[in-house]
């Protein structure tokens, strides 16, 4: 019988159509929290297969883990997955990469549109009688405004089906744009170099994944070419902005606000209860959510069972839909093929 943990169960509950998908190939399934390496090891160093939300999982606790054929996260980003120690070590890492695009592409703009029409602060005057916070001076016609987004990959084209209904410009920066350039066309998306995205947008919305290339890719310097008007919305990857200075800047209204969905400096993923210190959670030009973007009850029901699903494939011999590292030569090798759902 192999052996299945499932970290993350306090924090993201376990749903039984993930127990169903491990059963199916014979796998005990052993649920635990495990947010530190040791807890993780003192459950996981002999399993054939990991689970995993929200935790991390260094080369540490990869290098002991003997026996495992599959690492399979709930969920898109790896950032947090050593994959080069798992595929030097025979581990086949699986994700689920586009389960959340219409969620996330949704909250991105009602993140923009909760700041261009400055609710939160309407919320708040509502409740303090302040009747004349209808004249807001920064509240401005949305129609014509900039729409800058960095990256131009499924979720950057979901905002930008959805965003140019509303008359904004588009504006798209990638590191490659002879292969993004038709899909652009399609969009109706200029592609631009980064200064000048960052330069012209009214808002700049992120859309890449965190790696060594993107890590503090909006560095202070670049984050001083935004307008002073300009907010910056992010769900994708907290550390590829520099936080300490976008604080700075906050702080100092060189830019309007900013709309964050995750956080280099605030643990959202810590059990429920932690409290936090951030001068994030002081400002007043700031919308927050506690990485909630990609969240729904049916983004949450698909990322857990095409998981664990890719998970009981690896364990029953099969190559599993999403690979992560399709250089791995696995510890067990993996046909192509399917079995009845």
């Amino acid at each position: 019988m192999f052996k299945a943990i499932r970290l993350n169960a306090t924090t993201y509950p376990i749903d039984n159509v993930e127990r169903e998908e491990l059963a199916r190939a014979g796998a005990e399934f052993v649920e635990i929290e495990g947010q530190e390496p040791h807890e993780i090891l003192a459950a996981a160093e002999d399993c054939d297969a990991l689970l995993v939300v929200s935790s991390r999982v260094p080369a540490s606790v990869i290098e002991r883990l003997s026996r495992c054929r599959v690492i399979a996260r709930l969920g898109a980003g790896t950032d947090k997955i050593d994959v080069a120690e798992a595929t030097r070590q025979g581990i086949v890492v699986t994700n689920v990469p586009d389960f959340c695009l219409n969620e996330q592409a949704e909250h991105t703009l009602a993140l923009l549109l909760a700041f261009a029409r400055r609710l939160p602060f309407m919320i708040e005057a509502m409740r303090t009688h302040n009747w004349t916070a209808r004249h807001h001076p920064e509240v401005h016609r949305l129609a014509g405004q900039a729409l800058g987004l960095i990256g131009f990959g499924a979720s950057a084209r979901a905002v930008a089906q959805r965003a140019a209904p509303f008359g904004l410009r588009l504006l798209a920066w990638v590191r490659d744009p002879a292969k993004y350039r038709d899909l652009a066309n399609q969009h109706q998306v200029e592609l631009v170099p980064l200064d000048r995205l960052l330069a012209d947008s009214d808002f700049v919305s992120i859309h890449l994944p965190l790696c060594d290339e993107t890590h503090h890719l909006l560095s202070a310097e670049r984050l001083s070419y935004l307008k002073p008007t300009a907010v910056l919305i992010n769900t994708a990857r907290g550390a590829i902005v520099d936080e300490a200075a976008l604080v700075t800047l906050l702080q100092q209204r060189k830019i309007a606000g900013a709309a964050l969905d995750v956080f280099e400096g605030i643990d959202v993923f810590a059990l429920p209860g932690t409290p936090a210190t951030h001068p994030l959670l002081e400002l007043g030009n700031v919308i927050l959510t506690p990485h909630s973007a990609g969240s729904s009850v049916e983004s949450s029901l698909e990322s857990k069972v095409r998981g664990a699903r890719n998970a009981a494939d690896v364990l029953l011999g099969i190559r599993p839909q999403a690979l992560v590292n399709p250089i791995v030569v696995p510890r067990f090798p993996l046909r192509i093929g399917s079995i009845v759902r």
